[in-house]
């Protein structure tokens, strides 16, 4: 992989990687107060992890040469 692609797709991961621990974070904040459903903040959370998770790999593809719209 292209020494920029890699980079960006590994500071993507880290960042993956933090958004995932703060949705914990807020799962175990709203067990502690004692709410029954997900919180939305932890939805919103998880969604941008996907979505980062998402990018690093169409990074990663290029490199491949199979990048698509599959995510388009």
């Amino acid at each position: 992989m292209s020494e920029p692609f890699d980079e960006l797709a590994e500071r993507l991961d880290a960042i993956a990687d933090e958004l995932a621990s703060t949705a914990i974070d807020e799962l175990k904040s709203a067990l502690r107060r004692g709410e029954q459903r997900r919180p939305q903040t932890e939805r919103t959370l998880t969604q941008a992890r996907r979505a980062v998770e998402k990018a690093a790999h169409l990074l990663r593809s290029l490199e491949r040469g199979d990048a698509s719209d599959e995510f388009d």
